[in-house]
């Protein structure tokens, strides 16, 4: 019998602050991920600064080499597990910028080629007591209209900075089960999807 493929799932957090509540969300979902059955990737939102998107920028320069480089990582992954921060009831600028220069369609290239027949999950961290879910709602759309699946079931971390143990797994079981749950339900997802 032939071994199971493991999928490839790409994890980040949408936030480039140092001590962001969302990496460490991130990063204890990946943790969840692997021992699904998955490849992860983690990587730092951090590590691919781009300037604001920008059509003349574009048009005058091409995409921006860490843009580049961004969605090659994305193109070469089924899914991708994303914690988002809540900053005013939407999603941060950086990660929607993100979005925005990844989506760009080059050359030989078929249009927003790091999304369509993608997967995805969600989650996200904040100390506010409705733990970003609005930021959710927001992410979900997005990914949906570019094509990405992304899975019902998604998971918002309340009261977030008292939410992680000292080794940056979840304090809580609940919530860790939480977590594992969507996590565990991507990596089934981007199977069944390959």
């Amino acid at each position: 019998m032939a071994e199971e493929r493991k999928p490839k799932i790409l994890v980040f957090g949408g936030s480039l602050r140092r001590e962001s509540l969302n990496k460490k969300a991130a990063a204890a979902a990946a943790a969840f991920a692997r021992a699904a059955g998955a490849e992860t990737t983690l990587v730092d939102l951090a590590d691919y600064r781009m300037p604001v998107y920008d059509g003349d920028l574009e048009d005058a320069q091409g995409v921006p080499e860490p843009a580049k480089a961004l969605k090659a990582l994305m193109k070469s992954h089924d899914g991708f597990l994303i914690s988002t921060p809540e900053y005013n009831t939407s999603i941060p600028g950086p990660l929607k910028n993100v979005i925005d220069w990844v989506s760009r369609q080059e050359e030989g290239e078929a249009p927003l080629a790091c999304f369509a027949k993608k997967t995805a999950a969600l989650i996200s961290a904040s100390p506010g007591a409705l733990g970003g879910i609005r930021a959710l709602a927001v992410v979900r759309a997005i990914l949906e209209n570019l094509g990405t699946l992304v899975l019902p079931q998604q998971v918002a971390i309340s009261k977030a900075h008292e939410a992680f143990a000292a080794d940056g797994t979840f304090a809580d079981p609940k919530r860790a089960a939480a977590v594992k749950n969507v996590a565990s339900g991507l990596v089934d997802l981007a199977r069944r999807m390959s």
